[in-house]
């Protein structure tokens, strides 16, 4: 694994694994143990025995994926501004994959907020875990693509740049990953802030336009993907006419009913 030099000018560190419990899990361990210098640092891992999603979900982490995270101490970085990196990390993603593998480009997708799709299947997904264990704020970005491996029995369709046609290997993959992250975080902390980083993720969504089945921890909410509001939570107009606003959950496409550009016409 190599870091781009523009990271390593930056000051980004790389920590290399041949097998972790998870890459986050180990971020947030050398936080808490004062391992990390305050500088921001990688973490990769070439299999995870433990890893996991969002809301605990299991991440299958064999050798041959990308199995990353970059940990981060800033004071600038806030609690609330969380869920803002995990569309800075999806478009990082996605710019990664496009520079290792520009014949997917118009195959490729983001599907609210962070999960990167191929061909209407998830590739890639991002975990943020933040916590105060000392100040500053301690954020580590968790970033999984499948590159030769994908799981066969998931909530939502998946497959790996392998099975697209594309075979990157995961350090050619992890070096475009860690300058496009730096490149992108330089977006985000710029003076436009998180409406560049909005602007960009729109113009690289799926299913906006399209009816979605919304699935929240208590209940499931179907209705048409408007738009994203100024702080990226989701829009969704429901059959009343009334407009929820949803910060966090599970989206699935309605088949047969999309618009725009749409989970089923990338």
């Amino acid at each position: 694994m190599r870091l781009d030099p523009a990271a390593e000018l930056a000051g980004y560190r790389l920590v290399e694994h041949e097998n972790l419990d998870s890459t986050n899990a180990e971020a947030l361990r050398m936080a808490f143990e004062h391992r990390c210098a305050n500088d921001p640092v990688w973490i990769v891992a070439v299999r995870q025995t433990a890893g996991r999603g969002r809301r605990g979900n299991a991440w299958v982490s064999p050798a041959g994926n990308l199995h990353a995270t970059l940990l981060l101490e800033d004071p600038a970085i806030l609690p609330s501004d969380c869920p803002q990196l995990s569309f800075v990390a999806a478009l990082a993603a996605h710019d990664a994959v496009v520079r290792c593998a520009p014949a997917l480009h118009d195959k490729l997708a983001i599907k609210w907020p962070n999960d990167l799709l191929c061909a209407d299947a998830k590739i890639g997904g991002i975990l943020i875990e933040g916590y105060r264990l000392h100040s500053p704020l301690v954020v580590a970005v968790g970033i999984g693509i499948n590159c030769a491996h994908h799981p066969a029995d998931s909530s939502f369709p998946a497959s790996d740049l392998a099975a697209q046609g594309e075979p990157v290997a995961p350090g050619d993959l992890f070096f475009a990953l860690s300058g496009a992250m730096l490149r992108r975080l330089g977006q985000w902390a710029g003076g436009a802030g998180f409406g560049a980083i909005r602007s960009d993720w729109l113009d690289r969504a799926a299913g906006v336009g399209g009816e979605l089945r919304v699935r929240l921890p208590d209940r499931e909410l179907r209705g048409r993907y408007e738009a994203l509001d100024e702080d990226g939570r989701l829009l969704l107009r429901l059959a009343d006419g009334s407009l929820q606003t949803i910060a966090a959950g599970e989206i699935f496409p309605v088949p047969g009913r999309q618009a725009g550009r749409s989970f089923l016409d990338l």
